[in-house]
C-alpha cells in the first residue's frame, strides 16, 4: 500500500485529492495538512511513502515545504502540484528536493500511479504497477 499525505490550504482541493486516492488501488491517504507546519509534523509521525504540495500556500510555501520534508525524510516521493505550468519548474523542483511538479487538474488514478512509478517508488508499487505502467 503507498500511503499518501496531502498538503493544501484549500479544501476544495484536498477533498478531490481524497477521492482521487480513493479511487486509486493500493493507495491509501494517511492524513492531509493545511500548512507546510503541519505537513512536516505529519509526514513525521506518520513516514507517508508520496507527499502532494501545493506550490502556493500561505505561510510556508510549497517549495519550502518540499525541501524541509525532503531534508526530513529522503525516502518520500515528493510532488509538487499547482494550477499553473511553473515557468521556473527546473529550478524550483530541483531547489527543493521535489521529485516532479504537475498541475492540479492533470491529476488522474493513472497520473498518480506513473509519479509513483517513475520516481523511485518501484521498490513499494503494487506488482500490476509494476507490470505494467501505462495502466
Amino acid at each position: 500500500m503507498v500511503t499518501v499525505l496531502a498538503v493544501d490550504d484549500q479544501a476544495v482541493f484536498r477533498h478531490t485529492v481524497r477521492e482521487l486516492i480513493a479511487a486509486t488501488d493500493e493507495f491509501q491517504q494517511v492524513a492531509e495538512a493545511t500548512t507546510g507546519e503541519q505537513a512536516l509534523r505529519l509526514a513525521a509521525e506518520l513516514h507517508p511513502d508520496l507527499v502532494l504540495v501545493d506550490v502556493r500556500m500561505p505561510g510556508m510555501d510549497g517549495i519550502e515545504t518540499a525541501r524541509r520534508l525532503h531534508d526530513q525524510d529522503r525516502n518520500a516521493v515528493i510532488v509538487l502540484v499547482s494550477l499553473e505550468a511553473m515557468v521556473d519548474l527546473p529550478a524550483a523542483v530541483t531547489q527543493s528536493g521535489a521529485a516532479a511538479h504537475i498541475r492540479k487538474q492533470d491529476l488522474s488514478p493513472r497520473t498518480l500511479r506513473r509519479l509513483w512509478l517513475a520516481h523511485g517508488g518501484r521498490r513499494h508499487a503494487p506488482e500490476h504497477a509494476r507490470a505494467d505502467p501505462a495502466t
